[in-house]
């Protein structure tokens, strides 16, 4: 698990330090089989956030993780990194306030049980 940890450390850090805005860690363990955190930040352009992306491949690389892969580009207003066991969603003001992935993803699981049975 700390391998983990420390993926999640230098994504966190290299979006700190290339002015990632309003970074928000999601932990979905248990809510997802396909990664264990989701970090959402937001960029001030379509650039800023592919490069802020770009940033995050060149140093998980040089500390030995693959990213398995990039979605979004230039004119895209959400840019999704995924590197396993970390997925980075880094989106404009406006795209993730439409979206709302942190409201998405905090959804109760006992809450949802406990609705359903009524």
């Amino acid at each position: 698990m700390q391998v983990v940890e420390d993926l999640l450390k230098i994504v966190q850090d290299v979006l700190d330090e290339r002015k990632g805005q309003n970074i928000t860690t999601l932990d979905v363990r248990g809510k997802t089989s396909f990664t264990d955190y989701m970090v959402v930040v937001t960029g001030t352009s379509d650039r800023h956030l592919k490069a802020l992306c770009d940033y995050v491949v060149e140093k998980a690389k040089e500390d030995g993780f693959k990213p398995l892969g990039i979605e979004g580009d230039l004119g895209s207003d959400w840019v999704l990194l995924d590197l396993g066991d970390v997925i980075v969603h880094a989106m404009t003001a406006q795209a993730r306030g439409f979206y709302q992935l942190e409201k998405l993803w905090s959804v109760d699981r006992a809450n949802e049980t406990e609705q359903e049975a009524v």
